[in-house]
């Protein structure tokens, strides 16, 4: 007996909506409908995503980073396959895994100041066991983060997040944990001059709001931690990989962290893995005798698909050349925005490294569009870039979305196999956009009002 997926997928498909609504999570739902997302998508290839109706959009946003190689490439599908094939001892548990040996010797070549690996099933989980390995090694409680981090949803990370949209409701939350802002040194300084804290997190560049760091910030601060014997964490989750140019953003300032956590591109997008890349004194304080030897790990860790898929990423990677693509194609995108800055007042700045690129949006100028800016203001902060992301979509059929709540700055994260074909699509259609956007009354403004009824509606609801 076997299970045809394709025939239903086929079958089922008409009551996505449905079923989602009913035993899932009805407001995403609610939401993709309200924005007009609800395109019932049927197929993934590279780059690409295919509706219903067999049309053709340019994906930007890669599954929050995950498929940097696209969607579907043959390469780890037929990996994945072997693995199944070769009927391997999988998850022995009594056993090591000779795949995830493999992949970590190849992982720690990229970091060579770095010597052991933790396999974890995601970003988060990855968050959580350094977390875990930080105090441990230290014998400390503190954990320092920063203003806008974000570094995962389960408990530990979650105390990490500097956005309280995410926090409201969940806690109390792990104590001992701090938060400074972000580029501030002095704050970091003076969070760290107890000496009772184990690890400052930092993303190189914050997801939420692609906000850079300064020039020296990054080196300083690894200067601070060295000083008050706290560990530097750098989460790479969405950053790493090739993402911004660099197998690791922390390359573009030198930095040579404690512990390094990756994840969301590791597998292709395939199967959910992360890992923890550490120097061997931090292991070697966890997991110090015989009888400690499991005194962290997670049941599903190290599984062959995963490992195998992570081996196949790192050969299509070297393969394709596909960190120097997204330098190259960064570089591209970054001038053509910076371009746009020049001429259209509604864009304050542009900002990012490789395909990691935040276009954000200001107030205007000129009057009428002060005005007009201000309404969407007053009902939602944040509300304008929806009048970007929908006429992208529906019209120009690319698919991106804001850099975190209530944030002006529409944040691209393509995968890195885009071509230039496809920078000319990204290009011409946020020029077409973003110039609708400068006429008032327009098209883009009506949609805007439609936007601030909704919300409205919500807040008396």
């Amino acid at each position: 007996m076997s299970v045809d997926i394709a025939l239903l997928f086929a079958e089922r498909e008409g009551d996505r909506y449905t079923l989602n609504s009913r035993h899932l999570n009805e407001q995403m739902v609610r939401v993709l409908k309200t924005i007009g997302f609800d395109v019932r998508f049927q197929k993934g290839r590279g780059q690409y995503l295919f509706d219903s109706n067999g049309t053709r959009y340019l994906d930007l946003l890669s599954g929050w980073g995950v498929f940097a190689l696209g969607r579907n490439h043959p390469t780890i599908g037929a990996a994945l396959k072997d693995v199944l094939a070769c009927e391997l001892p999988n998850l022995v548990q009594m056993d090591v895994s000779v795949l995830a040996g493999i992949l970590a010797e190849r992982l720690l070549k990229f970091t060579p100041y770095l010597e052991k690996a933790f396999f974890a099933n995601s970003g988060t989980e990855s968050v959580e066991a350094a977390i875990k390995f930080a105090r441990s090694a230290t014998g400390r409680p503190g954990i320092v983060y920063c203003s806008h981090a974000f570094h995962g949803l389960t408990y530990g990370p979650l105390s990490l997040n500097g956005d309280e949209i995410f926090r409201k409701g969940f806690g109390p939350l792990l104590p001992d944990c701090a938060e400074v802002e972000f580029n501030d040194l002095a704050g970091l300084e003076r969070a760290l001059a107890s000496r009772q804290v184990a690890a400052f997190f930092v993303e190189p560049i914050q997801g939420k709001g692609v906000n850079l760091p300064d020039d020296n910030y990054l080196r300083d601060a690894l200067a601070l931690c060295r000083k008050y014997g706290t560990l530097f964490v750098a989460d790479e989750i969405q950053t790493g990989m090739g993402r911004t140019g660099k197998f690791l953003a922390v390359e573009h300032w030198g930095v040579e962290p404690d512990m390094v956590t990756i994840a969301k591109p590791l597998s292709g997008g395939h199967i959910p893995v992360g890992a923890v890349l550490a120097r061997k004194w931090i292991f070697e304080k966890v997991f110090n005798r015989m009888d400690r030897a499991v005194v962290h790990g997670s049941t599903f860790s190290k599984n062959d698909m995963a490992m195998a898929a992570g081996l196949a990423t790192l050969d299509v990677m070297e393969a394709e050349d596909v960190i120097g693509n997204s330098a190259r194609k960064g570089e591209r995108l970054l001038k053509s925005f910076r371009d746009m800055a020049q001429r259209y007042e509604l864009i304050k700045d542009v900002r990012g490294k490789g395909l990691m690129i935040g276009v954000e949006f200001g107030s205007p100028r000129s009057l009428k569009l002060k005005a007009s800016w201000n309404l969407l203001e007053a009902a939602n902060s944040g509300l304008f870039c929806q009048l970007i992301i929908i006429p992208l979509f529906k019209d120009e059929k690319i698919l991106s979305q804001v850099a975190g709540h209530g944030n002006h700055t529409i944040k691209l994260l393509p995968p890195l196999i885009i071509t230039d074909e496809d920078c000319d699509w990204i290009e011409k259609s946020f020029d077409t956009v973003i110039a609708d956007a400068h006429r008032v009354p327009g098209a883009v403004w009506s949609l805007g009002k439609t936007l601030v009824d909704n919300a409205m509606r919500q807040r008396a609801s």
